[in-house]
C-alpha cells in the first residue's frame, strides 16, 4: 500500500474525509491519497496514479517517506511519500466515489481535533501524527 502525506508552505495537512460507501472506514478523516499497489507497478508509480485519480494532479514529485508495518484489525505495510504542494481546494478534483471532501487542516488544529473526536479519523492518525508532526 502507498499512502502521500501533502502539506503546504503554511504548515497545513491536507486530509480527506474518506466515501460514505467505503467498506472500511466510511466517513473517517485520514490521508488524502493512499491506494493498493498493482501488479507491474511500483510504488512511486502507485501514488503519482492514486494522486491524479483522487485528487486531479497530474504531475507532481513526491519525496519517498517512511516504509511503515501497520498493525490494527489488518497488518500490511504502507510506504509513505511526502508532498508539499500549494494547491487550492477548488483546483482539485476529487473522485466522487472515494473521498466525500478535502481539507487544509493546520497541525495543531488536526491534533486537537483527534484528541477531541478520535472516533472521527482513522485509527492510523496517531501514526501518521508521530512520523509526520513531531512534538514543538
Amino acid at each position: 500500500m502507498t499512502a502521500l502525506w501533502i502539506t503546504n508552505s503554511s504548515g497545513e495537512v491536507l486530509l480527506a474525509r474518506r466515501h460514505r460507501s467505503k467498506v472500511t472506514h466510511p466517513l473517517l478523516w485520514g490521508p488524502t491519497v493512499a491506494g493498493n499497489v498493482d501488479e507491474g507497478e511500483t510504488y512511486k508509480m502507485n501514488i503519482v496514479k492514486e494522486a491524479g485519480e483522487e485528487l486531479g494532479p497530474k504531475n507532481i514529485h513526491p519525496e519517498l517517506g517512511p516504509h511503515v508495518k501497520v498493525v490494527d484489525s489488518y497488518h500490511y505495510f504502507v510506504q509513505w511519500y511526502t508532498l508539499q504542494a500549494d494547491i487550492e481546494l477548488r483546483d482539485m478534483t476529487i473522485q466522487v466515489d472515494e473521498v466525500e471532501e478535502i481539507r487544509w487542516f493546520a497541525v495543531s488544529e488536526m491534533k486537537k481535533c483527534i484528541h477531541d473526536q478520535p472516533e472521527e479519523f482513522l485509527p492510523a492518525m496517531n501514526t501518521c501524527i508521530g512520523l509526520f508532526c513531531p512534538a514543538t
